[in-house]
């Protein structure tokens, strides 16, 4: 099984870009860790002891049942509205990576109006380099080796009105319910905050079209710079 690190510049990132995805992965044994950039206060109607329950919530709603491995989340706690590119940046997320030992990292699509996303994505990218170097403490690295994540996925949550042109999709009919409750965890973001009520019917309704892409209830889509290997076709939706 691997180990996945899903970073989000602030919590409900990762869980409205690929919340089903990563409720799939867990719930196939692999490793799955959160990495939150950001609190992501101030908001209009939240603050930062509710943000962090919510986050728990979230988190654990997209967690296999006992006995599987659940979800963990680690903060990074970097200046939300302010998260901008630099070596203490860096080294933060590279550290990260050493230490859950990142096989595979998400991170934001690297086209959006908000600039921590902007910031995150580019943070992540040079991030994954450093955490190979030999020679080089990272903080909280947990004393790991270096490792080079063999992968690096973008997934959607951007604040771009954008049509997305994936590299692929995943089908997430399964978790599709998993997905929704863990947005609804954030109940500062989309209950009490009137202009974002809307929110997860419309991620909900963007699911179904992305699924009805492959045939599927739900999915998900991804962008990859880097050529996807396969070693056969069983994988692929309606073939079997």
């Amino acid at each position: 099984m691997a180990s996945i690190l899903v970073v989000g510049p602030h919590p409900d990132d990762q869980e409205l870009g690929m919340g089903g995805t990563i409720a799939l992965l867990a719930h196939q044994g692999h490793q799955v860790t959160l990495l939150d950039m950001t609190d992501g206060e101030p908001t209009p109607a939240g603050e930062r002891a509710t943000r962090l329950v919510e986050a728990k919530a979230a988190a654990e709603a997209l967690s296999p049942p006992p006995p599987g491995r659940a979800i963990t989340r680690i903060l990074l706690d970097m200046p939300n509205r302010r998260v901008e590119p630099s070596l203490t940046a860096r080294h933060a997320v590279a550290g990260a990576m050493r230490a859950v030992q990142a096989q595979i990292v998400f991170v934001p699509y690297f086209k959006d109006a908000h600039p921590d996303h902007i910031a995150t994505t580019s943070i992540t990218q040079d991030a994954r380099f450093d955490a190979k170097l030999t020679k080089l403490t990272l903080p909280g690295d947990r004393g790991q080796p270096p490792i080079y994540p063999q992968w690096l996925i973008y997934y959607y949550a951007t604040h771009l009105r954008i049509i997305p042109t994936p590299s692929f999709i995943i089908d997430t009919s399964m978790f599709a319910g998993h997905k929704l409750r863990a947005i609804n965890a954030y109940a500062s973001q989309f209950v009490k905050n009137p202009s974002n009520r809307a929110v997860p019917e419309r991620i909900t309704t963007q699911d179904r079209y992305l699924g009805s892409r492959i045939n599927a209830h739900a999915g998900e889509c991804f962008f990859t710079d880097e050529p996807l290997g396969l070693n056969g076709l069983s994988g692929l939706v309606g073939i079997g």
